[in-house]
């Protein structure tokens, strides 16, 4: 029988941990997306003819359709229907993985990636509506563990799996294996997954209504958080802002989201509901997931590039580092699950995990270059250990004292900030790598004199090589540091979440 405390259930009348994982399945592919083509992209460059800067791109066009979609999926789920548009979704990922690894050429692939970023931008944020809605309060904990293990593990099996297909078989095979997965993932949503009838009525009478299109607000999301994307992700490889071309993305995107937060808080029927970030509950979730993306995301490039730029490691064996600390991941969120706000308060959680990272990203400004495989995997685990006692209590507290109908519009804001979060991390530590290792690389070239161990005739070639490594690995450090200062300096902002009754963490 149906919960009738839930009329907005994606379940209907079946179990709802069955709908859970149905809705999971293309999440989890799509998530695994933002991270399985990096690893293969010399390969897909060097099959598709193009250089390393063209290459780029490929990683880049998904991301920026991607973040042009996030913020305006909750409008579209209401104005088409949550299961229809999640089908919709989930369809074109699946076609434009296919497209992926058919394409000929880089242009027919970054058309291809496009219509995937398109397609993947309305998955995640229209799972975690239906989490939210189908499960009552005492048990959103233990259901955003589940969705926690799309979110948290898939970027880290990521690489593993890419590097293992791109060197076992194909670099075509990181896009081909979305295909089987697309396909169940449709068909069962059409066969279990319920559309409530509230949610139905809504849509009836909303078009009812008339749809007042927010043209407008449409144009400056795609133009602000387009333009914020190309300038994060080609940032580094493009000088920073003494390029022309960053320094014009940069005042586009700037005066666009500008003017989109004016221009929404007025709007009757605004694409994306930035009011929603003034509730206080709901605005600080949000900055705290920001953090989470930026942290998340930036170390799983992190160990990964270290790892095979400076120890030799193959695609595979540097995705494994990543991996074994997946495996601690997945254990410890039905644990993460259970305590949300049954037995201990989410902000104290989530006050924990921000501590336990910090002080994890600290001790991994350690390492030297002299660090074995297994060295890596450990410093991963203590960095991973933390992420579901940050992303389940910060999934479960988010919805609280928001209206059940703005469920959909709150799942895009609080989604785009993770990947928005991931963005800027990423781009931060390239920006950095390169600038501390020029830093690095300057201060110990100093120090190379004939008179502290360098004869003259020491040929120059093997000591440049040492000198450069150990400028990277020292620029790998610094960033490690910086990072985990970054999240001990966020710590008071937890203070601001709200203390609630035992069991309903999660209570609208």
């Amino acid at each position: 029988m149906p919960d009738p405390r839930l009329p907005r259930s994606a379940a209907g009348d079946r179990n709802p941990w069955l709908i859970a994982v149905v809705v999971s399945i293309a999440t989890f592919m799509e998530v695994l997306d933002t991270t399985i083509a990096n690893v293969a992209l010399r390969h897909i460059a060097g099959s598709l003819g193009a250089d390393q800067d063209e290459s780029t791109w490929i990683l880049t066009s998904y991301l920026v359709s991607n973040a042009i979609v996030l913020p305006i999926s909750g409008w579209l789920s209401n104005v088409i229907g949550r299961k229809r548009f999640y089908m919709l979704c989930v369809a074109l990922f699946t076609v434009s993985s296919l497209l992926c690894a058919l394409s000929p050429s880089l242009s027919m692939i970054l058309f291809a990636r496009v219509m995937q970023g398109i397609g993947g931008g309305g998955m995640a944020p229209t799972e975690q509506s239906m989490f939210a809605d189908t499960f009552p309060p005492e048990k959103r904990g233990q259901a955003f563990a589940l969705y926690g293990l799309t979110v948290v593990s898939a970027p880290a099996i990521g690489p593993v799996l890419g590097g293992w297909l791109t060197d076992s078989f194909s670099w075509h095979w990181v896009f081909l294996i979305n295909l089987p997965v697309g396909l169940l993932s449709l068909v069962l949503v059409q066969l279990l997954v319920t559309e409530p009838e509230v949610l139905k009525r809504e849509r009836r009478d909303l078009l009812a209504r008339g749809l007042h299109i927010d043209f407008l607000g449409f144009a400056l999301v795609a133009l602000g958080f387009g333009a914020l994307q190309i300038m994060l992700d080609r940032y580094e490889q493009d000088d920073g802002f003494s390029s022309h071309f960053i320094a014009i993305l940069g005042v586009i995107s700037a005066v666009c989201l500008g003017g989109l937060i004016v221009w929404e808080m007025r709007h009757p029927q605004p694409v994306v509901n930035v009011r929603l970030l003034g509730h206080r509950t709901f605005g600080t979730a949000c900055g705290l997931m920001f953090l989470v993306g930026f942290l998340l995301i930036s170390t799983t490039q992190l160990l990964p590039q270290l790892a095979q730029t400076l120890l030799g490691y193959s695609a595979t064996s540097a995705g494994l580092t990543l991996g074994v600390g997946g495996i601690f991941t997945l254990l410890l969120m039905p644990i993460a699950g259970i305590l949300t706000g049954r037995i201990i308060q989410p902000k104290w959680l989530i006050l924990m995990a921000i501590l336990g990272t910090g002080w994890s990203l600290l001790r991994a400004s350690s390492l030297d270059l002299g660090i074995s495989f297994w060295s890596i995997s450990e410093v991963r685990i203590s960095q991973v250990v933390w992420l579901p006692f940050l992303f389940i209590p910060l999934s479960a507290i988010s919805y609280v004292g928001l209206p059940p109908n703005r469920t959909n519009e709150a799942s895009a804001l609080f989604n785009l900030m993770r990947n928005l979060g991931g963005s800027v991390g990423v781009s931060f530590t390239a920006t950095m790598l390169q600038e501390r290792t020029q830093f690095h690389h300057a201060r110990l070239a100093e120090h190379i004199t004939a008179y502290n161990g360098f004869g003259w005739n020491t040929p120059l070639a093997p000591i440049s090589a040492v000198v450069q490594a150990q400028a990277s690995v020292m620029s790998y450090l610094d960033i490690f540091w910086l990072l985990g200062l970054l999240a001990l300096l966020v710590c008071p902002a937890v203070l601001l979440l709200p203390r609630m009754p035992k069991g309903s963490a999660a209570a609208h």
